[in-house]
């Protein structure tokens, strides 16, 4: 029995330590920069700096059924998937417009250029530049799904009705770790808003 704890105590620590780097690392990793206009305690207005992203668009009915399919297209692209088969930084957060299609967007790192962009081998991966924007963002804990996109989706157009805040309707997920990184996760759902 005291075997037993031991072994399930040190694989205990190693997760925990393992865990530790990994939310290090992403605390690291370059994220696209904003800042906070007024925080309303359950939900923040932030103004976003202008930016450039790559992107895949993709036809269908729910978050689950694309995600691990759109962040493999535009993984594969970063991780050397280009004519030059240069490698680019990871950037956070992931975004997914959740319209009739969904569009998965990476941040292009900041330095780069869209013409400095080596050319996709897949040719779904597409690039784009979007100004300044001003949004609406809630956020939520633990691991993302269509039910928990939905609920803080709504939890968060009621309280700009009730703060009467007018919104474009365009929403979008952002997730911000890996799929290893089991604990302290970060979820949040954005909406253009007109502000003040």
């Amino acid at each position: 029995m005291k075997t037993i704890i031991i072994i399930l105590s040190a694989a205990a620590l190693i997760f925990f330590i393992a865990q530790a780097f990994i939310m290090q690392s992403t605390q690291k990793t370059e994220k696209h920069k904003y800042s906070v206009l007024k925080d309303f305690g359950s939900f923040e207005i932030r103004k976003y700096e202008p930016a450039l992203f790559s992107y895949v668009v993709m036809q269908a009915d729910s978050y689950k059924s694309v995600s691990s399919k759109g962040f493999g297209k535009l993984a594969g692209y970063i991780f050397g998937g280009n004519e030059k088969d240069q490698k680019i930084a990871m950037t956070t957060p992931v975004a997914m417009s959740m319209d009739d299609s969904v569009t998965m967007k990476f941040k292009i790192p900041e330095g780069m250029t869209l013409d400095e962009m080596p050319k996709p081998t897949n040719s779904e991966v597409r690039f784009q530049s979007e100004p300044e924007k001003i949004v609406a963002t809630i956020r939520f804990d633990g691991w993302s799904s269509d039910e928990s996109i939905e609920k803080n989706t709504q939890k968060l157009l009621q309280l700009l009705a009730e703060n009467n805040i007018d919104h474009n309707g365009n929403i979008s997920y952002l997730g911000y770790n890996p799929p290893f990184e089991l604990i302290n996760r970060r979820n949040e759902i954005i909406v253009e808003v007109t502000y003040p």
